[in-house]
């Protein structure tokens, strides 16, 4: 019975016959078997070839990542020192405006009033320019997370009446920027 065993390479086989009914010659089956390769010298240098090659690629990586990470540290150093450079440009005209208010020979009452409200509208613009925003609660549901309760009320004391857990009175505005609390506002709250 002529039975070919799959699991196993051609040279590894038991002899068979073949369609002429011979056993083939082993020098058949030296051919069939896979090379060696080359010297063991040849292997060996192309070995270290290979290595040196890795090494310099390895030592690369690794300088290139120690540059990243001295970069990165520079960066975050700068952000510390100039972060704020841009917000105080935009304060520098506020600052100007009060100077200015303060040199007038002979200020009036309207006068200093006008001066004031223009450096509002310069200070206000600044705010929302860098997304400085204010939390004005009254009469808005108390959120702890945004106000800070100074006191309570009772609901009977406020004008118009507002419901419990409610804002009654604003003592200081709070400050967001962007979504994060600069200040919380300083608040008192309705209690039943």
């Amino acid at each position: 019975m002529n039975r070919e065993m799959p699991d196993r390479p051609e040279h590894e086989r038991p002899a068979t016959t073949n369609d002429a009914g011979s056993v083939p010659a082993p020098e058949a089956a030296a051919e069939a078997a896979p090379e060696t390769g080359p010297d063991p010298a040849g292997r060996l240098a192309a070995t270290q070839a290979q290595v040196a090659e890795l090494r310099d690629q390895y030592l690369r990586a690794v300088a290139e990542l120690e540059n990243v990470r001295r970069r990165g540290q520079e960066e975050v150093a700068r952000a510390h020192k100039y972060g704020i450079e841009a917000f105080a440009e935009s304060l520098l005209p506020v600052k100007d405006s009060l100077e200015m208010a303060l040199k007038a020979d002979t200020p009036t009452v309207d006068n200093l009033k006008e001066g004031v409200e223009a450096t509002l509208r310069q200070l206000v613009s600044a705010f929302e320019k860098h997304r400085l925003a204010e939390i004005d609660p009254q009469g808005q549901r108390f959120d702890p997370n945004r106000h800070q309760a100074i006191s309570t009320v009772p609901a009977a004391a406020t004008q118009p009446p507002l419901a419990e857990n409610h804002v009654a009175h604003v003592l200081q505005k709070g400050y967001l920027i962007g979504d994060r609390v600069l200040r919380p506002a300083l608040v008192t709250v309705v209690q039943g």
